[in-house]
Parts: C-alpha cells; structure tokens; sequence
C-alpha cells in the first residue's frame, strides 16, 4: 500500500519537472525548434536469432527465428529539451515458429520462447536536462543497478519499457539521486499483457573510493490484477580494488527486505541476500556468488517483477518466478577473452531457502557464450544452458525437469 506521503512526493516531483519544462521553454523560438528536430539523430538495431529448446516433459521441442527491429529517432537539443521516438517489431523469419510464445500460440503442445511477433511504440519521451536535472515523461527504457530489481529485459525480443515520468538528479560530484513514478509497465509479452501500474523507483548512491554505496525502495501496485502490492527496501554495496598492477579484487553485498499484499490473500514478508567475491587477473574474471530470495514458511517466495530476470538464476529461466519455498544460487562464473572472443561459463547449485517436502534440493546449470564483435556496428554469438533437475523437485507446483536451451544470433545497429 502506497503512503499519503509517496503521493505528495510523486505529486512534488512531477510540478517541480513541469515547472523546469515551462521556464526553459520560454527561452525557445521557432528556428530552434526546427533546428533540433532536423539536426537529430536516427538509429536502427536489428537482432535476428534462433532458439531451441528441449525439455524432458511431453511438450514437443520448441525452435523459433525471429527477427527484431528497433528504428528510433533522437532530437537535438535546444534549452535542455529533447525528445526521442523508437519503434520496435518482432517478426517470425521463415516459418519457424514451432514454439508457445506464451500468448496461446501452440500452448500445450511446444515448450516455450517468449518472443510473440508484435509491432509497438517501444519509447516516446520528451527530456529536458542540464548540468545537475535529467528528467523524462512518457514510454521510457528504465533501469537501476545491475538489472536485479528494474531492467528493461533486453535478452527477449520485445523489451520491457514503462510509461510515466522518471528524475535524476546529481546534486554533487559521486551523489546521484533517482525517482521514477510508473503508471503501465509494458511488459516482453506484447501489449496485451501489459499492466496498470503505480509503482514509485527511489534509489539513491554514493561513489566511494572502494565502491558505490547505494539505498533504495521500490513500491509496487499493480492496478489491473488483485490490486497485488510489492513493497522492497534495500542497501548494496559493489566495488572493486587493485590489488596489484595486473590484479583486481571484486565484491558486492546487498540485503532487502520485502513486503507483500494481494486482495483475498494471506500478507507475507521474505528478505533478499547477494554476496559476490571475485578477482579479475590478467583480463580473466572468475567470481563466486551466493544470493538467497528467501520465503516466509514456505509460503511466499522473494519476487522481483521489473527485473531482467534472465540475468539471473541461470539462462534456462527455471526460476523466472521464485518458488514459495525460496531460493538459494550459489555460483561459479569464469569470464575472459580470447583471440578476439568473449567468453563466458557460469555454473549454478540451487536449493530451497526454506525446505518443503517436495522442494529441496532444485537442481543445477551450466551455462556457456561464445560473442564475437566484429566492429561498432555488428556482432554475433551462441549461447547454451544446461538444466538438471531433481527428482520431485518443483517450482509453483509445476514439476521441474531436464531443459537444454540453444541461441544463435548475428546483430546490427547503425
């Protein structure tokens, strides 16, 4: 549930925005405008890709190609404004669609590839910045720290984007406060799936010399479902030191606590945990990290519903949604390159936070990349996940099995 005093600062935001907006504009005539919008810039990003996936269930294997174009144009500036337009599509290349996109499409039958064909307008904002204030209102890219808790989901075809206004502000040097307010988060599935919102981004940090400090809380209300309310506050900590001329250490702390509502259900509360300790050493990375989503008695798992989630938990996106029994990752990631080549291994042990009968023990990953970049303008990679499960073992009552997953994809953008 959303404050009085949330809603007096949403609204305090918002006028002090406006109020920037109609002062700068008063500085601005016609030929200006004219000039930045014929002195802007236009873009294009294409990514054409193909996924397999076989799992050990009745579902036939899924194969799908897919291209998405993103073509966008961006303004020039005049008194600090800008705006920006950005169209995305996602077509089927080929025929091969022999996969469920979610949305229906051979639901049942093939395992799933959550990239639906669909033409949207991913972003359409106006900006207005200077030396210390960015601020946006309209569709937006929005994301904060490592993607955890808010990201735009790029690895799918149609990212996430949100509409509503955002606030960056840097009063001093290594200081950067930001504030979004969300009122549709327009999700990977296509429009159709898109959700209400009133959600409020607060995330605050600090560069020190050893690493970024930062604070945060992010209130979520979804609108269209159950009046559903997520409520996280958290501190984090990430950084690195050389150690040495051709040696660095890595480290990253982080802990949040979260509170749940949803019309007609029990409230519930879980706390997040991630440690991460590593060392870069001659351009090699290799890392261990161990993050808990945990679980209030095994019913209610941790839940981060704007985050990028293939990011995290593995690339076979087993636990997309995390298990009312919780989740426990620890992981081994080895990173580097090589003639030219990023490289990339990644293995994972997962585990309930809190044991059930049924759910214990969650199986293990690995996962490899292979990406090449060719210039600024092209690149191309493959990327394979191995999904072992347990027996017995479940997540949201859905029995997890085996799951190999396959990409190929070749990328332009100009």
């Amino acid at each position: 549930m959303k404050t009085a005093s949330l809603n007096v600062l949403s609204l305090a935001i918002a006028g002090a925005v406006a109020s920037s907006f109609s002062s700068a504009a008063f500085a601005v005539d016609g030929a200006e405008i004219t000039e930045a919008l014929t002195n802007g810039k236009a873009y294009a990003d294409f990514r054409l890709r193909y996924e397999f996936v076989d799992q050990d269930n009745d579902l036939d294997n899924a194969k799908g190609m897919t291209l998405r174009s993103r073509l966008g144009y961006k303004t020039g500036e005049v008194s600090g404004f800008s705006a920006g337009i950005e169209f995305e599509d996602s077509r089927v290349v080929a025929g091969l669609d022999d996969y469920s996109d979610a949305n229906g499409h051979h639901a049942g039958e093939k395992s799933v590839i959550a990239d639906p064909e669909t033409t949207e307008l991913d972003q359409a904002y106006l900006q207005y910045k200077n030396d210390m204030v960015t601020a946006k209102v309209g569709r937006q890219v929005i994301t904060m720290d490592n993607h955890r808790f808010v990201g735009h989901v790029g690895w799918r075809q149609d990212r996430q984007t949100f509409d509503g206004y955002s606030l960056k502000v840097t009063p001093m040097k290594n200081l950067s406060l930001d504030y979004a307010y969300l009122e549709q988060r327009n999700r990977i599935f296509g429009e159709d799936a898109d959700l209400d919102s009133k959600d409020h981004l607060i995330n605050a940090s600090y560069q020190t010399p050893f690493g970024k400090v930062t604070g945060y809380a992010y209130l979520l209300e979804e609108d269209n479902r159950d009046e559903t309310s997520v409520d996280t506050y958290g501190v984090r900590f990430s950084g690195k030191t050389d150690v040495s001329s051709d040696l660095k250490a890595l480290y990253t702390l982080e802990y949040a606590t979260q509170d749940f509502e949803k019309e007609g259900a029990a409230d519930a509360d879980a706390d997040y945990m991630n440690l991460e300790a590593g060392a870069v050493f001659n351009g090699v990375t290799a890392k261990l990290g161990y993050e808990v989503l945990g679980s209030d008695d095994s019913n209610y798992g941790f839940s981060t519903p704007l985050a990028t989630l293939h990011k995290f938990n593995g690339w076979a996106d087993q636990f997309l949604g995390t298990p009312n029994e919780g989740l426990v990752d620890m992981s081994v990631t080895v990173s580097g390159k090589l003639a030219g080549l990023k490289l990339a291994a990644v293995y994972h042990e997962f585990e309930a936070d809190d044991s059930s009968d049924n759910t214990d023990d969650l199986g293990s990953e690995l996962d490899l990349l292979v990406s090449k970049k060719f210039s600024d303008n092209y690149s191309a990679g493959v990327k394979y996940a191995m999904y072992s499960a347990e027996d017995d073992a479940n997540n949201g009552g859905k029995k997890l099995v085996d799951t190999d997953k396959a990409w190929l994809w070749v990328s332009a953008k100009f």
